[in-house]
């Protein structure tokens, strides 16, 4: 049933993408950005084609911050995402990117009559995750520089929980024994 679901994530993932509008830049060669006219708060993607970088940043006053741009395959196009700015308001707003020696300009048009989808389009995930873990006792790790042990216990290990085991079955025993002594009135 995974493989399933992954399927029809995967198609109804390129379809959108085949099939949502994009806006080019006017001078003919610049950042392509989809949707072409998002609501505030909606997430967008860039393309940036025939760049000599392989990575690259794009900046714009509509996004919520600057977008990473990295090379998506073979082709030489450069891809990013981002979010609108969910303050922003509707209008044309100008999109830069450095691209080696080249500046490429693209626009990308707000419009606030559109809604974006309120359904996450991806999980969730870190973009900076913080290195937490162990509470107190990480200090004592990373003081003694060694990883969790992966063998498994030893001998002593065994010893020490085969006497704990016959100790609880005697003083099950005991107790046993005690309660069916106060019961028949001998004790």
């Amino acid at each position: 049933m995974g493989s399933l679901k992954v399927t029809l994530c995967a198609g109804a993932a390129l379809t959108a993408a085949l099939c949502a509008p994009a806006a080019y830049a006017a001078d003919g060669g610049g950042v392509s950005v989809t949707p072409a006219s998002p609501a505030p708060g909606t997430d967008v993607t860039l393309r940036v084609p025939d760049c000599t970088e392989k990575t690259a940043v794009a900046v714009s006053a509509a996004f919520e911050s600057d977008v990473r741009l990295s090379l998506a395959a073979g082709d030489g196009v450069l891809v990013g995402s981002s979010q609108v700015r969910s303050t922003v308001r509707a209008g044309a707003y100008a999109v830069q990117v450095k691209c080696g020696d080249d500046a490429r300009r693209g626009t990308i048009t707000v419009d606030e009559r559109r809604r974006p989808d309120t359904r996450p389009s991806a999980p969730a995930s870190p973009v900076a995750p913080v290195d937490a873990g162990g509470g107190g006792t990480a200090r004592l790790a990373a003081d003694s520089g060694e990883q969790a042990r992966s063998e498994p216990p030893g001998t002593a290990h065994t010893v020490t929980g085969l006497v704990l085991a016959g100790i609880a079955a005697v003083a099950v025993a005991v107790a046993l024994r005690s309660v069916r002594s106060r019961s028949r009135g001998t004790g």
